[in-house]
């Protein structure tokens, strides 16, 4: 549906996107992660047949954007960051001027109330836009770019500034926009990404860094297993089996959560997989595992790994706990 092959855009001397390729099959949720600056919405812009491009080839459901702009606009329905508002109208007065503005050819009245439901502005669309909390013009800026029912959907920050449940419904329109279109979604709120998009691609300084799911990028992040364990008994045998165990790497004591019972966090040498052989030797000291989690990177983690700059003192398993010793196996 969507192809960039080499796609190159130049300010000047500058260069925001260099040389850049990849795909979004028809259907597919992709989610398009970078850091500010990193030339992301120079990229959607000019997908979306608003900025030109200096090197390369975009197409849209076969058609050359630089040749043909106007026929691929009318196939996307794009949510920039600041959505295009005009405050002085009314929710709906504006969703029927989108109508007029793109020659939508669904009956009028049906495709503007379907709209407003799936987005849900029902009860605010007789008031003025300028009236609206900053979450609610989100949602009209939602429904603008569903105007016309086009195959791509291209989003960028969708849920800026809405409250937890209205990223929550806002997040299921996307899911279910994504059963019948084309969608990429930007977004700072990774857990969202993670939650709605089956691909991600993340951008850095121009370049494409990164492009799987995300439950592969995690798997890539680190070739260590992280486990939580927590297991009744004895501390200092639990310790003991802990130091026996040669495919143990490292462990940490955490804050004590349940009385008889002490968790620690478990850390394996890399490649190797340590739940049976953890449970089996537990098993047989008569120290019962009260509960073991498989700890597995989130996207924010694999993010902040992949573009960070020269920050050789972040590690994937960063982040601060008290009351705990570390043990490593020498």
């Amino acid at each position: 549906m969507i192809e960039i092959s080499n796609l190159t855009k130049r300010y000047g001397k500058k260069t925001a996107v260099d040389n850049i390729s990849f795909n979004v099959q028809d259907g597919e949720v992709v989610g398009f992660l970078g850091p500010n600056g990193a030339g992301k919405s120079t990229t959607m812009s000019i997908i979306t047949g608003y900025l030109s491009y200096t090197e390369g080839s975009v197409k849209v459901d076969g058609l050359e954007v630089i040749d043909d702009p106007l026929s691929v606009k009318k196939k996307i329905g794009y949510l920039p960051e600041q959505p295009p508002l005009y405050s002085d109208m009314t929710v709906y007065e504006y969703l029927d001027f989108v109508f007029e503005l793109k020659k939508a050819e669904q009956n009028k009245t049906e495709h503007i109330s379907e709209i407003i439901s799936a987005v849900g502005i029902g009860d605010v669309r007789k008031r003025l836009i300028r009236n609206l909390s900053k979450g609610y013009k989100q949602r009209v800026g939602l429904a603008q770019a569903l105007i016309g029912d086009p195959p791509i959907l291209i989003l960028d920050e969708p849920t800026v500034g809405l409250d937890p449940k209205q990223i929550i419904g806002i997040r299921n329109v996307i899911k279910e926009l994504g059963k019948t279109k084309t969608v990429i979604l930007s977004s700072h709120i990774l857990s969202e990404v993670s939650a709605v998009c089956e691909r991600v691609v993340i951008i850095n300084k121009g370049h494409i860094i990164a492009e799987d799911t995300p439950d592969n990028l995690a798997k890539q992040g680190s070739n260590k297993q992280e486990l939580t364990i927590r297991i009744s008994g004895d501390k200092e045998k639990i310790i003991s089996a802990f130091k026996s165990l040669d495919s143990i790497a490292s462990f940490l004591e955490l804050p004590q959560k349940e009385e008889n019972a002490f968790d620690f966090l478990v850390t394996a040498i890399p490649g190797a997989d340590i739940r049976k052989p953890l449970f089996n030797l537990f098993a047989s000291r008569s120290l019962p595992i009260l509960m073991l989690v498989t700890n597995t990177l989130s996207l924010e983690d694999v993010f902040i790994q992949l573009t960070k700059d020269n920050d050789k003192e972040a590690g994937l398993n960063s982040g601060k706990r008290t009351n705990s010793k570390t043990v490593v196996k020498q």
